[in-house]
């Protein structure tokens, strides 16, 4: 399989219509017909990412996130006064790697819509996006669950995505009805409360919207934007299954473990 024709199949199951307008998606870097040799799947296309594909053999990486919306000024290799997104395409350039990436258009797939709930053991209704219309691809996600407290809710994401959330409203708030958005919140807690949703678990959120959303009565309980987003890559893994490509040269980025992560969280003289 070459490039264009793996490019081609995951289109077909991210449509590129489903991409918001801004976003950047597909081939970024690579030729297109180069033979496909062994593709790693992560959630960033970072230089540090393009050097982790390349010293394992593989010469695609496919990635939710792409790896700049708009094009930087220069593509050199990484520099404290340019943007790390050059330095990405310069690697993969460099090392003769095709970066794929399929972002705001998986994010709206029925199959990204059910993988951050299933982490918790949750199963899905409907999209957040179009909360009356279950068949229609749309962003985010709508559950009943088992009546429980807004701290049982964090404290189950915790235990299932090894991280310690930070959470808005009530510990004690019932919960029976989750909304679900990976990545940024946005303006989807208005749509969270318009489907009555009691809590949203998602990725990120300014300090207004979810002190405004608390106050309306929705629990917001913030994992962080790749915390929330990892479960995509195993998504984009079966993906590229289906397209052709054998298990055996398909590698996923391993998840990365907190001590690991690029941004930590100090709480009471230790690291979380």
């Amino acid at each position: 399989m070459k490039v264009r024709e793996l490019e081609a199949a995951l289109f077909d199951a991210f449509p590129r219509e489903q991409a918001e307008a801004w976003d950047h998606v597909g081939l970024s870097v690579g030729d297109p017909a180069d033979e496909v040799r062994l593709v790693r799947v992560a959630l960033d296309a970072t230089a540090e990412e393009v050097r982790a594909a390349h010293a394992m053999g593989a010469n695609v990486l496919v990635a939710h996130h792409p790896v700049y919306i708009e094009a930087p000024d220069a593509f050199t290799p990484l520099a404290s006064d340019r943007p790390q997104a050059g330095a990405a395409v310069f690697e993969a350039a460099r090392l003769g790697l095709s970066v794929l990436s399929f972002h705001t258009n998986l994010d709206r797939s029925l199959a990204a819509r059910e993988a951050l709930p299933a982490r918790l053991g949750i199963a899905v209704a409907t999209s957040l996006e179009h909360a009356d219309d279950p068949a229609t691809p749309g962003y985010g996600a709508i559950a009943d669950v088992e009546p429980c407290t807004l701290r049982d809710l964090a404290a189950r994401a915790a235990e299932a995505l090894d991280v310690d959330p930070r959470v808005w409203g009530a510990p004690a708030a019932k919960v029976a009805r989750v909304a679900f958005m990976g990545g940024s919140l946005g303006h989807f807690g208005d749509l969270a409360l318009r489907a009555g949703a009691d809590a949203i678990v998602c990725g990120e959120a300014g300090y207004h919207v979810c002190q405004d959303l608390a106050a309306r009565g929705l629990g917001v309980v913030l994992l962080g934007h790749d915390v929330s987003e990892e479960p995509f890559c195993q998504v984009l893994a079966c993906a590229c299954e289906r397209a052709g490509i054998a298990p055996e040269r398909i590698a996923v980025a391993e998840r990365t473990r907190r001590e690991e992560r690029p941004w930590w969280t100090y709480t009471g003289g230790r690291l979380a």
